[in-house]
């Protein structure tokens, strides 16, 4: 027998609801799996066999007894996929659902009124219904946890047996074939719905796997350089990186200087340089010079293979919401059936009904019973609910969003992007001459010529101030590893970059300033730069403080940077210099405490945002951090935080004031 032991990981087609997971979790337990994962939205159940000796195709199977579909690698999608079930239902539905509303306008077409259309209409919808809820709804009967689909198939085939005992006695007042068919057509674009939503929750792991780039250049012991794969390079290789080029492993420089671009893993959109010795990231970006690598770890092993399977493993173990009529469905339905043969025993036998009266007032419980007016009291309060955000600017990825949300009592930020702008300004200016403006003058000059984020910043500091000139400068040019260096007509040389120029005897401005400009190595200015509190962010943790809802910050930034935020914001707990691996940590932590929300913009978010009870991404923020989130500040601004947050709670209120008309609705009746 094949050795199958280890992580298992398989695509399950058909669970439905939080009951279809329970089921298949419950099963696999009793076969002795590990860790098992199951995730009925996404379709993916994971577990861990420890056992040599036991029969994966067993496994298999009892999953397919159970209703569901094991996909295999390869085969291709049936034709009976859930949109064209719903297009079909639909378009046989809509006939009989618009005549009857019309009937009730007083609009008669007597062709649909004709019973052998109503039946030739209802019939392939209703043997759809059956075939499609019934395999769940059985499931779940076997394994004794009957969910929401046993009522949708009990209350559609009631209405549709119904209707045809109400043809063989031709009581028109006993037929309801639009009934029939309006439930499953109705539940359909229900799960139609659930599943477009749930589908772009697998785009956060296409977009991390984007950052990979498909060929690296590898340098030969020959000398030669040849174009591989990027799966085919192996520890060791020499990997040659140009400017612009993205990083395809992670490896330690060997030769070369530049600066590259790490934003996906710490945040932060500073260039970090890069020399000689030092480790490099796959997935990070050289914007400025030129590298020679020597691969360290490549694949499912670097640190962007970690974070891809970070992302992988917070999707999947994300705790699921179980809507409220699902979680009462268990008793619900027993008790449902139960009355139903109550009615046509105490109706026959005690009341002296006929047994086809009885029969008929049995089926008619199961009618009034069925789920349409609970189906709806949550749906429809989400659409208004997420209609009235989508006015907002702020997008819900599922209408499951909105209930969590309300029920958030932690909100954890991230800094860069978030609650801070990402853009430059200047802090503090510090010369050692008495005249400013020169100074200013050769400071423009320089940054003139550069390209980097942080020389755009200055330029545009600096351009406002009256006369504004560049300096006579020549032979301009940008040192990697350094910054800007320059000459005048005098023979004077200026640098203006990293504390790698600073003479030593100023070292001690290093924790105050980052960046410096020498003239022949004499320090002439020093700068310090930082990224301004976004606008609103004061309101809005103030606003989250009166709603009784905990803040922290969580950060790839340095400890002192990020204690000033937190200090301007009176934000008291904070974390800093976290890596990705250290904020999903954090966050599983907090979410297991209390439900947690996580706001991010950063590719280093997309673990976290998915492994949060709710993750909200900011509209400008990384397609993979966009991706990663169920809830997405389009405008990018704190207040719809705020407006996002009272929506939901609003929206929530709504759901438990439907469910309880419509729970009452059904006892009365």
């Amino acid at each position: 027998m094949a050795n199958n032991t280890g992580k298992i990981e398989w695509e399950v087609d058909g669970m439905t609801c939080v009951n279809c997971a329970s089921g298949v979790e419950r099963f696999l337990s009793r076969k002795g799996m590990k860790d098992i994962f199951v995730d009925f939205a996404a379709g993916e159940v994971s577990f861990v066999n420890e056992n040599e000796e036991l029969d994966l195709e067993g496994i298999k199977n009892g999953i397919r007894k159970m209703g569901y579909t094991i996909v295999e690698e390869g085969q291709s999608q049936p034709f009976w996929s859930l949109s064209r079930k719903l297009g079909f239902s639909a378009l046989l539905t809509f006939p009989l659902f618009a005549n009857h509303l019309l009937m009730l306008a007083g609009w008669h077409f007597h062709f649909l009124n004709e019973l052998w259309v109503q039946i030739a209409l209802s019939t392939p919808v209703f043997l759809m219904g059956v075939f499609h809820f019934g395999k769940s709804a059985w499931a779940s009967l076997k394994e004794r946890y009957p969910n929401m689909d046993v009522l949708i198939f009990l209350g559609s085939s009631a209405a549709y047996v119904y209707s045809i005992i109400g043809t063989i006695q031709n009581e028109p007042d006993y037929i309801f074939f639009e009934t029939a068919a309006t439930i499953i057509t109705l539940v359909l674009l229900g799960n139609w719905l659930e599943e477009r939503a749930v589908s772009r929750t697998n785009s956060a792991i296409e977009a991390l796997e984007k950052l990979r780039p498909e060929k690296a250049r590898v340098l030969m012991p020959s000398g030669t350089v040849v174009s591989l794969d990027v799966s085919e390079i192996e520890k060791g290789n020499i990997i040659l990186i140009n400017e612009g080029d993205a990083i395809p492993a992670d490896g330690q420089v060997v030769e070369g200087e530049g600066a590259v671009d790490e934003s996906f893993l710490t945040g932060e959109s500073i260039p970090v340089e890069k020399e000689k010795d030092q480790q490099v990231t796959g997935g990070s970006t050289l914007v400025r010079g030129g590298l020679k690598v020597r691969v360290a770890e490549t694949g499912d092993a670097s640190m962007l293979g970690q974070i891809i399977q970070m992302v992988k493993k917070a999707q999947l173990d994300k705790p699921g919401i179980q809507r409220l009529a699902d979680q009462i469905s268990a008793i619900f339905v027993p008790v449902v059936v139960t009355l139903s043969i109550l009615t046509l025993l105490i109706g026959h036998f005690a009341f002296g009904l006929s047994f086809t009266q009885a029969l008929m007032n049995a089926i008619a419980v199961l009618v009034i019973s069925c789920p349409c007016a609970m189906g709806l009291a949550t749906p429809t309060a989400v659409s208004v609910g997420v209609g009235r955000l989508a006015k907002e600017g702020v997008l819900v990825k599922g209408g499951k969003t909105l209930e969590q949300f309300a029920e958030i009592k932690r909100i954890v930020f991230d800094k860069t992007g978030t609650l801070t702008s990402g853009d430059f300004i200047v802090k503090d200016f510090w010369v050692t001459e008495t005249d400013e403006f020169p100074i200013k003058q050769l400071i423009y000059a320089l940054e003139q010529k550069s390209s980097h984020p942080i020389a755009k910043s200055l330029v545009n500091w600096l351009e406002p101030e009256d006369a504004m000139t560049p300096a006579p400068l020549e032979s301009i040019k940008e040192v990697k590893g350094m910054g800007m260096e320059a000459s005048d007509p005098a023979g004077n040389v200026y640098k203006f970059g990293s504390a790698s120029i600073l003479p030593s005897r100023w070292s001690s401005l290093k924790d105050k300033f980052q960046l410096f400009l020498t003239r022949n190595d004499e320090l002439l200015a020093a700068v310090a730069i930082e990224d301004a509190i976004v606008e609103g962010a004061a309101e809005t943790l103030a606003y989250l403080k009166s709603a009784e809802v905990e803040t922290l910050m969580l950060s790839g930034d340095r400890q002192a940077r990020v204690k000033e935020v937190a200090d301007a914001l009176q934000i008291s707990a904070y974390h800093a210099e976290q890596t990705p691996g250290q904020k999903l940590a954090k966050i599983e932590k907090w979410s297991a405490e209390m439900p947690t929300a996580m706001v991010g913009d950063g590719i280093n978010d997309a673990a976290a945002l998915a492994r949060a009870n709710i993750g909200i991404s900011l509209g400008h923020a990384s397609q993979v951090a966009i991706n990663a989130a169920e809830m997405v500040l389009m405008g990018g601004r704190m207040e719809q935080l705020t407006r996002a947050l009272a929506i939901s709670r609003e929206t929530l209120l709504t759901i438990r004031q439907n469910l309880f008309w419509a729970f009452a609705y059904n006892i009365v009746a």
